[in-house]
């Protein structure tokens, strides 16, 4: 968390050659928006992001993370491995919770999972009213592992129709389901919407680790989860589709894996 504190604290002139809207650039600093209905402009969300790879053998993407502040890349590659040791015991925790064998989502994802890593900086808002930390979204991934910071309340999720805050406890992740594991295990795991919002007062950091199927991988619910009573409720599809859809509905309360439904 220091390190990421570290990277937004630098001078704008050392962040600002890794500003990019090219979503295919694997380190980029950009900023999210919000389409108004009925309105041209664009709502810009009051945050910026850092994105990169992240990789358990750390040593395959270190060239890919950033050069300042200087401990950022040691750091980053450390907590890669921790969270790589992590993502695969829940994985394991999950499918035994659908009733497979302990390495049936790792398998089904792939051997060359997605993985990235996207720290979000959240100055404080003088409007907060007026804007948000990001826009309501579900992870486009299998499984998110989230830090964030300890004494600021940002992140809301959607409860019965209303949003409700998401209390920081302290020394604890937050792990959210993500849009592909809701489709492999045909509906039984779902993934939430969430979002950030801001306060006047202090600023906050989150560090999402993301992990999923790369864009070559096909998806669709797994054939052991499907029978008479649970038909698949989603089609079959190569990740890099949806993918396509994820970006297309950028700026706009996404529902992307709903593009992918079956209709019976």
């Amino acid at each position: 968390m220091a390190a990421v504190k570290d990277f937004f604290e630098l001078r704008p002139e050392e962040r600002w050659h890794l500003f990019s809207d090219d979503k295919t650039k694997p380190l980029r600093v950009s900023n999210y928006y919000l389409r108004v209905e009925g309105e041209k402009d664009k709502v810009t969300m009051w945050s910026e992001t850092l994105a990169h790879p992240w990789d358990p053998a750390n040593d395959v993407i270190a060239h890919l993370l950033p050069r300042n502040p200087p401990h950022y890349r040691e750091i980053a590659n450390e907590y890669g491995k921790e969270i790589g040791w992590l993502m695969r015991q829940l994985l394991s925790l999950i499918s035994q919770g659908l009733g497979l064998k302990k390495d049936t989502l790792q398998t089904r994802i792939g051997e060359k999972p997605r993985l990235v890593s996207q720290s979000n900086y959240y100055p404080p808002c003088p409007q907060p009213q007026l804007t948000m930390g990001l826009p309501p979204h579900t992870d486009l991934n299998a499984l998110t592992v989230l830090m964030q910071s300890e004494n600021v309340t940002g992140l809301q999720v959607i409860k019965d129709g209303e949003w409700v805050s998401v209390d920081p406890v302290p020394d604890a992740f937050i792990v959210n389901i993500g849009d592909q594991i809701q489709v492999l295990s045909n509906g039984r795991y779902k993934s939430v919407h969430h979002r950030a919002v801001t306060n006047k007062d202090s600023e906050r950091i989150s560090i999402a680790m993301f992990y999923g199927p790369n864009k070559d991988t096909i998806m669709g619910p797994m054939k052991d989860l499907i029978d008479e009573e649970h038909p698949p409720v989603y089609r079959n599809y190569r990740h890099g589709e949806f993918l396509n859809e994820f970006h297309k509905q950028e700026g706009t309360w996404r529902r992307v894996k709903e593009a992918f439904e079956l209709q019976h």
